[in-house]
């Protein structure tokens, strides 16, 4: 049996050793050093050589964790470039309104948050009056990634900016009135102000990585020089707890994002208590991103440690720094300096010794208040460290007080997250605490005025002159006046409209080859992003590796296995296809980063995101809110789409629910073409209304999700019928008659409209045939392209009546006159087709794809569903015979013929 205290072979067990003396001689001085001076001595000695060792250039591996204290001494820190003390008058006043705004919505019981805003004060306001980047300044500035629950301390700036009014301070999380405020950063409620939405937790940190390293693509491919921007994510502690906040960390560094810099605010709290009770958070992310390759500041002490540190001659200090646990650092902020005294210094004897020499107002300085992340200075220092470092992104851990400044019986408490309001008394010590100019006749009927210094005051103008050297205000979001961009050649879109003769092609093959010919386009092309995760070859995409190249800051520094092949695999700098591996969260991430640039960079891209329908809704449908939170624009394209056409694959890849999903988003435009000529048109049609010549009444901020199947299938000729691109749009049209494809049923024959979507329409073509070669029914068949846009068209319909004015549903329009009954069809469950039915004049039924996938092939998965075209006929038939049509005979007839 292995002995596991045994010392393990290491690496260096392979090499041979050239000098063993020498080796004894290192190993014997440590052994020297340990003995004579203890074991700490013997450590802190090893990290100082590995350290020198790393700046040397030697090949060793990294120090994952630093001792538990600054990263950059106060002798080192820089002069602030400007008036701390009036910085701090105006981080005073934007902390009493952010607390004011929160604690008046109270009374209406809307919530809020006020403790992270006081944890995080000045990492925003530091950010503010020197670092952040306004639009209105040479390129794009920066983009600012800020806490969602710290939104009521930066509305508070605005305020003092005098951007928004006390009215809107009053409406803070009350917006139904329409001048109101979001409770968190939403663009789509607050289009001026906020650029990114960022609550849910976790989508912050990964869109802020992508949006990174979409400005390093927007550079190299030459669209526009957006070298100077810089993106800031701030983020809390337990934030980083989220799988998405630190799933993208290996890809900023490897990729040496020097453009990115989190800053995680460690107040050590989550919303319930501590984030790590029994361990160090610090310490951990600390790890976590230095073992991806990140640089790391910890901004964690305050000044009044200073004192504390010139004791520690033994190491002693930094040592109890390292052990305790957050949970009691949190403990240490609500006790006495007894309490303090016993539990922290008492613990070992040179540290109980350092504390006698110091009084307990010094106790209490260091313990309750002196925090790195609360200092201006230590915060001023970490971020112009971030902005030098280059070759990788920066994270900045900075060490905060939850609370901090709004009393005690808020810092620090486990509940503080969900308090939220002070008392009158409790402001007006926070207003003696803050040195602020509020007298007590200025809270009426014991209602916490909002204060101002005034418009001219030195605060105001201090902040005004600060954002007009940094190019602006700032957060702000700015949609660029750019002009629309032209429609392609017509040719690319009409390429399909005769048909693919005896050739099978799948709808996503169309796809694929319609962007090929986009691509094309002089005006355009160089401005479409094609995003794929990892599946490119599944799509029929890698003729495009060659051509587009697929982007990689490193260029290819090897040559591919296949270059003597005509679609090699291709890497460029300037290339234009992401590859983005296997991850659906980081190609959404993408995503949104491209689809947004219209705004963040005033550069018009045409972002298509093509992907396993079954891994978009379901598995990233929180990024697809993101998407339509921040307003973007693009087409995301759901390839082998459908319950039962991907073959073999079985519950897991079978997507029988992702239009229903998608419904559900009213900023998603869901198609289900079911021929090429439908895609182009849809196309076409999303260029236009995004990107082009928009009508009045649209609104251009929506996308576009259009489900593809891989089932190749002979592509019929688009119809001569006048309307057909009208209904293709608007999601209905007859696609033919039984007259029309050459059945004659007898004259008197009766009929049924069969509705279908996506790959259903062809056995609702193959059920036409049969109906009326076997059992004497016309039918004709409609191709369905959107029942959600149908839905909500008639849903508008309905909200125009209640306003007294007269509107016929498009459904009813295009289905008035059509004799007979409705059968609908899809490859979905019936819940999809099933959206239109109330507006339906003729009686309605519909089959589905309802329950769990399985594995087999397409045709025997349709029979097990029964929505294969014998199934159709069968349905088809029990609804006529419901209505007398057909003998109820020919229903039990029909079963057994087709073994249903």
């Amino acid at each position: 049996m292995t002995d596991p205290n045994a010392i393990q072979p290491s690496e260096l067990d392979q090499l041979p050793d050239r000098d063993p003396e020498e080796t004894a001689e290192w190993q014997a001085s440590l052994d020297a050093v340990t003995a004579a001076a203890g074991p700490h001595r013997a450590a802190y000695l090893m990290r100082r050589t590995l350290e020198r060792a790393e700046g040397a250039g030697v090949a060793l591996p990294k120090l994952l964790e630093t001792d538990y204290v600054n990263t950059i001494p106060t002798a080192a820190e820089p002069a602030v470039d400007g008036d701390e003390a009036l910085e701090q008058r105006i981080t005073a006043w934007n902390r009493w309104n952010a607390a004011a705004m929160v604690t008046r919505g109270s009374k209406y019981g809307v919530g809020g948050h006020i403790a992270t805003f006081a944890s995080a004060a000045w990492l925003y306001e530091t950010g503010f009056n020197h670092f952040f980047r306004g639009k209105e300044g040479d390129g794009s500035g920066d983009q600012l990634y800020i806490q969602g629950h710290a939104s009521p301390g930066i509305y508070a700036r605005a305020f003092l900016d005098g951007r928004i009014g006390e009215e809107q301070l009053d409406n803070f999380r009350r917006e139904a009135g329409g001048n109101g405020l979001p409770s968190y950063p939403h663009p789509r409620r607050l289009p001026w102000l906020w650029e990114f939405p960022t609550v849910s937790m976790g989508l912050g940190p990964i869109s802020a990585i992508y949006q990174a390293r979409f400005n390093r693509y927007l550079t190299s491919r030459g669209i526009k020089d957006v070298s100077d921007s810089h993106v800031w994510a701030f983020l809390g502690d337990g934030e980083m707890d989220e799988p998405e906040s630190t799933t993208a960390l290996t890809l900023a560094a490897r990729e040496q994002l020097d453009n990115l810099t989190f800053v995680v605010n460690c107040n050590l709290q989550r919303l319930d208590g501590p984030v790590r009770a029994n361990f160090k958070i610090v310490q951990e992310l600390e790890a976590q991103f230095r073992g991806a390759g990140w640089n790391v500041i910890k901004t964690l002490w305050g000044t009044a440690w200073d004192e504390l540190f010139q004791l520690d001659t033994t190491g002693a200090l930094v040592r109890r720094l390292r052990e305790v646990p957050d949970a009691q650092v949190q403990t240490y902020q609500t006790r006495d300096a007894a309490y303090i005294r016993e539990d922290f210094f008492g613990k070992d004897p040179a540290l109980a010794e350092m504390a006698k020499l110091l009084s307990d107002d010094k106790i209490l300085e260091c313990f309750h208040l002196s925090r790195g992340g609360h200092e201006s200075r230590k915060v001023y220092a970490a971020y112009k460290a971030a902005l030098s470092h280059k070759g990788a992104p920066t994270v900045i851990l900075a060490q905060t007080v939850k609370g901090h400044t709004l009393g005690e019986g808020f810092a620090s408490k486990n509940a503080n997250h969900q308090m939220k309001k002070l008392t009158v008394d409790e402001f007006k010590a926070m207003r003696d605490r803050l040195e602020l100019p509020i007298a007590d006749s200025q809270f009426v009927d014991g209602v916490v005025p909002y204060a101002h210094p005034g418009a001219d005051s030195p605060e105001v103008r201090y902040l005004q002159e600060r954002r007009a050297a940094l190019g602006g205000p700032a957060p702000a979001r700015r949609v660029h006046p750019v002009a629309p961009l032209p429609q392609p050649a017509e040719k690319a879109f009409t390429a399909f409209d005769k048909g693919s003769g005896s050739q099978n092609v799948a709808t996503t093959m169309a796809f694929v080859r319609l962007v090929k010919d986009l691509v094309r386009d002089k005006e355009t092309g160089r401005r479409w992003v094609p995003i794929v995760p990892d599946e490119a070859r599944t799509f029929g995409m890698e003729s495009l590796f060659p051509s587009l190249g697929i982007y990689s800051p490193m260029g290819q520094t090897y040559e591919p296995v296949d270059r003597d092949q005509l679609m090699y695999y291709k890497e460029a700098k300037n290339g234009q296809i992401f590859n983005e591996g296997i991850t659906e969260a980081g190609a959404m991430a993408e995503f949104i980063a491209a689809s947004t640039s219209y705004s963040t960079h005033g550069e018009t891209m045409i972002p298509f995101y093509i992907y396993y329908s079954m891994f978009g809704w379901q598995r990233t449908g929180d990024q697809m809110w993101q998407l339509g939170d921040q307003l973007g624009r693009g087409f995301l394209v759901g390839a082998t789409a459908g319950r039962t056409t991907l073959t073999g694959e079985g519950l897991q890849h079978a997507d029988g629910h992702s239009p229903v999903i998608a419904a559900t988003n009213p900023a998603a435009l869901t198609y289900d073409p079911a021929f090429a000529y439908e895609v182009a048109v849809i196309v076409k049609e999303g260029l236009r209304r995004m990107f082009g010549e928009a009508k009045p009444d649209e609104d251009q901020n929506v996308f576009y999700y259009v489900t593809v199947y891989n089932e190749p299938l002979p592509q019929p000729a688009k119809p001569q019928a006048a309307g057909v691109d009208e209904g293709i749009v608007k999601g209905l049209y007859r696609f033919n008659t039984a007259e029309s494809a050459g059945l004659s049923p007898a004259a008197n024959a009766p009929r049924i409209q069969l509705l279908g979507s996506g790959t259903a329409i062809h056995w609702a073509l193959k059920a036409q045939r049969l109906l009326a070669e076997e059992w004497g029914v016309s039918a004709d068949v409609w191709s369905a392209t959107s029942w959600t846009e149908l839905r909500r068209d008639a849903m508008e319909a309905d909200e125009a009546l209640l306003r007294g004015e007269e509107r016929t549903p498009y459904v009813r329009q295009a289905l008035q006159g059509a004799e007979g009954p409705v059968l609908a069809v899809s490859d979905y469950m019936r819940q999809v087709p099933d959206q239109i039915a109330q507006w339906v004049e003729q009686d309605y039924t519909s089959l589905g794809a309802d329950g769990f996938g399985l594995s087999d092939t397409r045709e025997a998965a349709r029979r097990h569903f029964g929505v294969d075209a014998e199934s159709i006929v069968v349905a088809a038939l029990a609804q006529l015979a419901r209505r007398g049509e057909v003998k109820a005979t020919a229903v039990k007839e029909a079963r057994e013929k087709y073994g249903l």
